[in-house]
């Protein structure tokens, strides 16, 4: 029909924003952009536009405007698929966390520019971002009635696979989380060997910036295991079921990239476009794992 056509492109509109919204906060902090507009919000530098373009202001007030309009149609997205959409079980609980992720991760940024936080609550700006992207996506493949084509509701997942899948979707926020803390904490090139800190040295960190950054690269090795565990397992037992055969097996795809990539930007010295490739990585592989969590709650029991 017309009305879901123009949803589907609503849909697509806002998840793409989503993207932007978190690829344009990466690309803030790691130019350390995010003073660009001086301690002013939503103004920039005591101005609704401001007149004296720089980098970091072009940047931070690039940010905000698209934050702003991406804002607007993800709203629009909630309430319409909760009319549209709302019969699916899961539509009006995603459609509240994407306004209210939005709005929260929104105000931690403006808090951080009026006032300043500290580098552990800033640290939850990216994944207070990331849970809102996954909603947006999980309601746009809803729109796009995705669970139909892969017969989600016929899904049989056995309680390995869902022990795995629940357990490694919250496990990833965690490395997530300690990724931030990496940046925030400015830890990126303390350690400049790779995969160790100091190549050879077997010892344990010895201060608190080495202590973030060895932490990070041990929760990015577990996840990588962790997912290619599971990928094994999908290939053995669920290759007569596409959606997770292939699902597990581009997560591992993913996570292989963001390890990769994570690698590249201390062996580059914070190559800017590596950087950005890891925070997509990081996205995909986050969206992915939520969409593994909604066909684990459709399935029904398998031994």
């Amino acid at each position: 029909m017309q009305y879901n056509r123009y949803l589907k492109w609503f849909g697509v509109a806002s998840t793409i924003g989503m993207l932007l919204i978190l690829l344009g906060g990466a690309l803030v902090t790691k130019t350390d952009s995010g003073m660009g507009c001086g301690r002013h919000w939503p103004g920039c530098n005591g101005q609704l536009i401001p007149n004296e373009i720089t980098a970091e202001v072009l940047i931070e007030f690039s940010h905000r405007v698209v934050t702003g309009a991406v804002g607007i149609l993800i709203v629009v997205l909630a309430v319409w698929s909760w009319k549209a959409i709302g019969h699916k079980r899961e539509t009006k609980l995603l459609s509240f966390l994407a306004i209210f992720f939005l709005i929260l991760q929104a105000l931690i940024g403006a808090a951080q520019v009026l006032w300043g936080q500290g580098d552990f609550i800033l640290a939850l700006h990216f994944g207070i971002s990331l849970i809102s992207f996954s909603s947006v996506l999980l309601l746009t493949l809803l729109v796009f009635e995705v669970d139909q084509k892969f017969d989600a509701d016929r899904i049989s997942i056995g309680k390995t696979l869902k022990f795995h899948t629940i357990g490694v979707t919250i496990y990833s926020y965690i490395v997530v989380y300690t990724g931030a803390l990496v940046r925030h904490t400015e830890s990126e090139l303390v350690c400049t060997d790779w995969p160790m800190c100091n190549n050879g040295d077997f010892s344990l960190p010895a201060n608190f910036w080495e202590w973030v950054q060895m932490s990070h690269r041990a929760a990015a090795a577990l996840i990588f295991i962790w997912l290619g565990v599971i990928a094994i397992h999908a290939i053995r037992h669920y290759k007569n079921q596409r959606v997770i055969y292939w699902g597990w097996i581009i997560a591992f795809v993913l996570v292989t990239f963001q390890v990769l990539a994570g690698a590249a930007v201390i062996l580059t010295r914070l190559n800017l476009y590596l950087a950005l490739a890891h925070s997509l990585f990081v996205i995909l592989l986050f969206g992915l794992l939520t969409y593994m969590v909604l066909l684990v709650s459709r399935s029904k029991h398998k031994n």
